[in-house]
């Protein structure tokens, strides 16, 4: 299948003139390799700017959910060290008993734990202690699996449980299936210094504009190792990730199987949700546009990333932006997207 190369360039480009971010980097190909790729703007609004170019690190805020967290959980599930269907107070003590007892990993993975979204631990809470025991004392804002909520304090947990089922930290999980899997060490957490990295928001609770540690301020208070933000990477990168994703729907790789990556795609059974286990999935008014196939899954950061993948057509989609540049009060990504996807599929 060809795409509309053009038509997806001039949305981006228009995207820039309109501020909706400074500049970007966007790849689009199948599972043989790129089929289109572009770069536009600048890292900033600054007169002297350097251009974005195809080696721009980007922080990828929540595409770490799957790109990372996902990724390594289908690993543990793949090798018997961890169970979907277990129960979270196994890692969890406080919540032996109460209104969390029954909740699963796999309702951490769909988002339908019972967790509040988002909380700000972070003027609080240091270390992965510190967050383990602000969560656990946390009251449901629903019932579990009743509905599903996005929410980084449940990847947080999920965080915790993979550490403790595998014995060894995230960022050294992870390494360990980038290199197995021969995706570029650029992806991953942290910055070495001097790289060319776009600049996200200006920070008043660090007092500085942020440019290479990660934007997210709870990942922040966890050492910028965390499992729902902190990687940085380039357009490249997440390609070559998308591309793994394809693979395994295919043959097995060092994600884990073709049933076992179906299973991490497939729609979950809770009310009204659109979440698969990591995932999202294909909805006609998601940032994935009106084009893709049902089955296509993906994913979205706060800083102005996305990432969708079309395992029927065997395509991948990519879109690194800082649209939080100089301050998260710019909502016209969501629009961007869903017109760069369409856009791509004309």
């Amino acid at each position: 299948m060809t795409l509309n190369g053009d038509a997806a360039r001039a949305v981006i480009d228009a995207a820039v003139s309109a501020r909706a971010f400074p500049g970007a980097a966007a790849e689009a190909g199948t599972v043989d390799g790129p089929l289109w790729a572009a770069v536009t703007g600048h890292l900033t609004y600054e007169p002297e700017a350097a251009a974005v170019t195809p080696s721009s690190l980007y922080d990828l805020a929540s595409l770490t959910k799957v790109i990372a967290t996902t990724s390594l959980a289908m690993r543990l599930v793949g090798d018997g060290t961890l169970w979907l269907d277990a129960r979270v107070r196994q890692w969890m003590p406080e919540w032996e008993t109460g209104p969390f007892a029954d909740v699963r990993v796999r309702d951490l993975l769909d988002h339908s734990s019972g967790l509040a979204a988002w909380l700000p631990l972070f003027q609080t809470n240091k270390g992965r202690e510190d967050y383990r025991r602000a969560i656990a004392a946390l009251a449901p804002v629903y019932e579990p699996r009743s509905k599903s909520i996005y929410s980084d304090l449940g990847f947080i947990v999920l965080g915790h449980v993979l550490e403790s089922a595998a014995a060894r930290p995230l960022d050294e999980m992870f390494a360990k299936v980038r290199d197995e899997a021969s995706l570029s060490p650029t992806l991953g957490y942290g910055v070495e210094p001097g790289r060319d990295v776009a600049p996200t928001e200006f920070d008043p609770w660090r007092g500085r504009l942020l440019a290479g540690e990660v934007h997210d301020e709870n990942a922040f208070a966890l050492g910028g190792v965390a499992p729902h933000a902190g990687l940085f990477g380039i357009a490249s990168d997440a390609g070559a990730f998308a591309r793994l994703v394809l693979r395994t729907f295919r043959e097995t790789t060092p994600l884990g199987t073709p049933e076992l990556m179906q299973l991490f795609a497939r729609k979950s059974d809770v009310p009204e949700s659109s979440r698969a286990l990591g995932w999202d999935t294909m909805l006609p008014s998601s940032s994935c546009g009106t084009r893709m196939s049902p089955g296509a899954i993906g994913h979205t950061g706060f800083t102005g990333t996305s990432l969708w993948i079309d395992p029927a057509r065997g395509m991948y989609f990519v879109l690194l932006t800082n649209r939080v540049h100089p301050t998260r009060d710019n909502n016209q990504i969501r629009a961007v997207r869903r017109e760069f996807h369409d856009a791509l599929l004309t």
